[in-house]
């Protein structure tokens, strides 16, 4: 969550002849020797021999931009970007050697299907994708070598980290004692982007969080820009914490998170540490029935506006119907409403709640049987009521078998063991910067 691999802020100032208390030895009236050039980004490197260059940062540059629906960004925002993938580019390369220097290695076939997979997602061949990407400042190569540092890495982590990692059947029921004894309470799943911040760069680094909300908001990929800019351990999920509830989070995030809807999106929020950016994916009350796990009976009445319908005259027979619909009866009358107002009708059974848009939910969940929801529609397309026929809810909730609780503690543990492998393997790398 927010604090994950964060340095928490100081509570007040430290004084020129007081020390902090860390596992370095660091003066506290420490004083810096050089003009500091060695710290200047510079867009290529060799890692343990193996050359990263300024052209492999770039392509990866247009990937995100490709996933992102081409985005803009700042200029500033843009440099901070390029120098997390190529932080991303040099984990990467190790995990390739590591995994090389393990005798494990990628079938070609492999990569080539999985590019294939993700061409068919642009409804494209292969071939076509590859130029497509070229167009786009990218490269096939590009793709498919990330591609094989994923592959690579999990071959890995499943060898060493994996088949060692086990889960007891104690610590399961840890977990079933905790979930009943929370029943009731409200539980979030959330994503999170977490940016570090100290007192004294707090502001440039809030600025830093809200170009980061209006690109989410403009439509970027909540999940890409987690893992390019996130700097929390759920960085490499796309920035998902799982479910959690109030009580596991810091104040600032409970008190949101309590207001928030599923969907929304709310930031930058101080936390210990630094600012974090919130998606509300969804929630629920542990161990309680949700209402929107509801099986429905719909009836859907509709009426098509007339081609070159202005919007003023769409206003008004929107209005006429939805005074016309109001007064239906029950499911039985919708049909002779319906036949009045030259509106079609369609009967559906079994339909899930979670599958209708979040505002319609809202609305039928507070709707009792025969009671037709507002009016929905558009312009060009014409206006709808939903009539609500039946309603079976579902059962009462029951707690996570012991299989589905085994997994979730084993990837738990899977993903910070893999965190400190990567740990490790940063330490020890020839990493020359040119």
């Amino acid at each position: 969550m927010a604090a994950a691999g964060a340095a928490p802020v100081l509570a007040q100032t430290v004084s020129d002849n007081e020390t902090p208390t860390t596992s370095l030895n660091i003066p506290g009236n420490v004083h810096i020797y050089g003009d500091g050039k060695a710290n200047v980004y510079r867009p290529s490197a060799t890692v343990n021999g193996e050359i990263i260059t300024a052209t492999d940062i770039e392509e990866r540059m247009a990937l995100i931009r490709i996933a992102n629906s081409d985005m803009v960004l700042p200029p500033e925002e843009e440099q901070r970007l390029r120098q997390q993938v190529f932080s991303n580019l040099i984990d990467e390369k190790l995990q390739i050697q590591e995994a090389r220097a393990a005798d494990i290695s990628i079938d070609e076939n492999l990569i080539n299907e999985q590019f294939a997979r993700l061409a068919s997602r642009f409804r494209q061949t292969a071939e076509e994708f590859t130029q497509y990407l070229a167009s786009k400042g990218s490269s096939a190569a590009a793709v498919k070598q990330q591609i094989r540092g994923e592959f690579a890495w999990d071959r890995l982590l499943q060898r060493n980290i994996q088949s060692t990692t086990n889960v007891s059947t104690e610590e399961v029921d840890i977990i079933v004692k905790q979930m009943e004894s929370a029943k009731g309470q409200d539980e979030f799943h959330l994503g999170e982007i977490y940016l570090s911040a100290t007192p004294e760069n707090i502001a440039a680094v809030a600025e830093n969080a809200d170009k980061i909300v209006q690109a989410l908001q403009a439509g970027g990929s909540f999940a890409a820009y987690a893992r390019q800019f996130s700097e929390a351990s759920t960085a490499v999920v796309g920035g998902d914490l799982g479910w959690v509830r109030g009580g596991q989070l810091p104040a600032s995030m409970a008190e949101a998170a309590a207001q928030m809807q599923p969907g929304q999106l709310v930031g930058p929020i101080e936390v210990p540490g630094g600012i974090s950016i919130m998606l509300m994916i969804d929630r629920r009350q542990v161990l309680t029935a949700d209402p929107r796990d509801a099986i429905l009976s719909l009836k859907q009445l509709s009426l098509e506006f007339p081609a070159g319908t202005s919007e003023s005259r769409a206003t008004e027979l929107a209005g006429r119907f939805a005074e016309a619909t109001r007064g239906i009866a029950g499911c039985g009358a919708a049909d002779d409403v319906a036949h009045q107002l030259g509106a079609s009708v369609v009967a559906r059974d079994n339909i899930e709640m979670r599958a209708l848009p979040a505002p319609l939910q809202a609305t039928l969940t507070s709707l009792q049987v025969g009671q037709t929801t507002q009016v929905f529609g558009s312009p060009t397309e014409g206006v709808s009521v939903l009539v609500l026929c039946g309603r079976d809810m579902p059962p009462s909730a029951n707690a996570p078998d012991a299989q589905q609780i085994e997994q979730r503690l084993l990837d738990e543990k899977v993903n910070k063991r893999a965190q400190r492998y990567l740990r490790d393997l940063r330490r020890d790398a020839v990493i020359e910067y040119s």
